[in-house]
């Protein structure tokens, strides 16, 4: 058992004792001691008045008491109010610190014998990714590296939109302006030419939209009648009914993109294991459809359109197939929805999309649920705020986007320069310092993002985010390294079991800190947050810094003591390497 299930399982024994009556483990509530006060957990009393029939001070002290006298667990306590605080026998810590340290896997938990789809990045094929986008990616693979590490069997799988007529505007204007133009005669990655294009074509449709109001149009006229948008929609018509000049284009173009986001996700440390692409999955969901009709589901309009009335759920009426049978979003979401559970069969399925996306997947798994889908309810969107950045908002049709390659390059420059000003890096071999300041520019980029909750928007700050000072990744990284030299310095005190029957406060607080994480993860991985994870490594590099900045580890002249320190370190460094590595956050060895 764990100090929590030790103290609420005497704590029903002592309120057995005293008050003659048997109490459920709900109605005790745990919490850290505040640091104001004596101790390290405590009791909330309150609940407890009813029966005792004393205030909420005198009930405290009764159970302190009780414990104090019946268990070896707790030394010492006070009340406060309705609070019992309970001081912790250092054995209890010492032993606890020991078993860490025999224990490889720490913090892995055990299987859950259920599968989870983590469906994340979806790009879009007209252009590279972005900052956005960089979110999207840094979220769903830590929630998944992080389920994986709770015992569950993930399936990390992306989506991709590869067609439509945001495709069509890139691929109709290289073919007006691009002479082509290709990455090899460029030198531009595949992922960026497809995005020069794509701002091409708005350039290009702006002007022809201006022309057109000059002549008299109404600018909704105007954007319907300019000729750039009538022969990109052409373009997808041509598409759709297989011609092969549009077909061989658009894999050409497609292939560029691939080859262009292949380089940005290994820059990011993202994988996949599965693909899908909307090309082949946007005809999907149309005998859904045909079924929800037989069941009274859905119900067709006059033109033949067919709609679901969701009314009644405080939604909306929504259109679910066109009347002249073409697919929206939502029916090929439902095709695709039911061919992944079908080739994985998944207890829970996760879509990492940004939150102006709420409202279409609170309809969709409203209907796969009216549809008699027993998986659906466990699909589960994980809503996301959108980044942004101190100049403001991004728009990637005026090509004003942070790119992501540009935003990572910038990232591990500012790395570079912060380490060299430091003067940390003169013994360094290239290679090595090209490993660190990557490590270390990516180290701020993802913990900066995954710090906030998901839900939250954030404001990116490249300058903040990278400080070795602040509550940032690097922090972090170098609370490891430094760790990573003091073990290296006492490489003839390798930690082993230590011969101590006391500890000190900065000890004990580091102790307690490490047996938080198995909880930790836990709960990042049932609240899909990899923001707890992040904010609990932050306050352990911190608890372990004071401890470090106290105790001067290696100065102890006792060998014992000595010994027990290091395995304080050796746990805390394994500890920052197994989180920040849930979070895609590499360790540098030195810094």
């Amino acid at each position: 058992m764990n100090l929590p299930e030790i103290i609420i399982s005497n704590t029903q024994k002592a309120i057995q004792a005293l008050f003659n009556i048997e109490v459920p483990e709900s109605t005790i509530t745990l919490q850290d001691t505040r640091k104001e006060f004596e101790g390290e957990v405590t009791i909330v009393t309150f609940p407890f008045v009813k029966f005792s029939k004393k205030s909420p001070e005198e009930t405290g002290a009764m159970i302190g008491e009780y414990l104090v006298n019946n268990t070896d667990l707790v030394v010492a306590f006070s009340t406060v109010k309705g609070f019992l605080n309970l001081s912790i026998a250092s054995s209890y810590w010492i032993d606890a610190l020991q078993q860490i340290f025999a224990n490889a896997q720490f913090g892995k938990l055990p299987s859950k014998n259920a599968r989870v789809m983590v469906e994340y990045s979806s790009p879009n094929t007209n252009k590279p990714l972005h900052l956005g986008h960089v979110r999207n990616n840094l979220l769903g693979y830590s929630v998944a590296e992080i389920l994986k590490y709770a015992g569950y069997n993930v399936i990390k799988a992306n989506l991709v939109n590869d067609r439509g007529i945001h495709i069509c505007k890139s691929m109709l204007a290289w073919e007006k302006f691009g002479n082509g133009e290709t990455p090899a005669s460029s030198g531009m990655k595949g992922d960026h030419l497809v995005g020069k294009y794509y701002v091409e074509f708005d350039k290009a449709y702006k002007k022809e939209i201006e022309g057109l109001i000059a002549q008299g149009l109404t600018e909704d006229q105007a954007k319907k009648e300019a000729p750039m948008i009538k022969e990109a929609q052409e373009m997808l018509l041509k598409w759709e009914q297989k011609d092969e000049h549009v077909l061989s284009l658009w894999k050409m173009m497609n292939d560029w993109v691939y080859e262009g986001f292949a380089v940005t996700y290994k820059s990011m440390g993202v994988d996949f294991d599965q693909y899908y692409y909307e090309s082949n999955t946007y005809n999907l969901g149309k005998d859904i459809i045909d079924e929800g009709l037989s069941k009274d589901v859905f119900f067709k309009k006059e033109d033949g359109s067919v709609w679901i009335d969701l009314t009644a759920d405080g939604l909306d009426q929504k259109l679910v197939l066109r009347g002249d049978g073409t697919s929206v979003y939502i029916t090929q979401d439902l095709g695709t929805a039911q061919m992944k559970y079908e080739q994985y069969k998944m207890d829970n399925s996760i879509y990492v999309v940004g939150n102006e996306q709420e409202y279409h997947f609170k309809v969709l798994f409203l209907i796969l649920e009216k549809l008699g889908m027993s998986w659906a309810k466990g699909l589960f969107h994980l809503s996301y705020g959108m980044v942004d950045l101190p100049s403001g908002k991004m728009k990637s049709r005026e090509g004003t986007v942070v790119d992501a390659d540009d935003l990572i390059s910038e990232m591990i420059q500012s790395a570079k320069e912060q380490s060299e000003a430091l003067g940390k890096v003169a013994d360094f071999e290239d290679e090595e310092k090209e490993r660190l300041y990557r490590s270390i520019g990516m180290g701020a980029l993802k913990y900066y993002l995954l710090k906030v909750d998901p839900k939250k928007r954030l404001l990116f700050d490249p300058n903040e985010s990278i400080d070795l000072q602040g509550h940032t990744g690097p922090f972090i990284q170098y609370s490891y390294a430094r760790i990573q030299s003091i073990l290296r310095k006492a490489s003839n005190n390798a930690p082993s079991n230590a011969n101590i029957s006391d500890i000190n406060a900065n000890e004990k607080d580091c102790i307690m800190q490490l047996l938080k994480y198995p909880t930790i993860i836990e709960d990042s991985a049932k609240t899909y947050s990899p923001a707890l994870l992040a904010n609990y490594l932050y306050d352990l590099a911190k608890t372990f810094n004071k401890f470090y900045h106290d105790d001067q580890i290696l100065k102890q002249e006792d060998a014992n003591r000595l010994n027990f320190r290091l395995m304080i370190c050796k746990n805390t460094a394994d500890v920052l390497s197994s989180g920040l590595a849930l979070l895609g956050i590499e360790v540098p060895e030195r810094m």
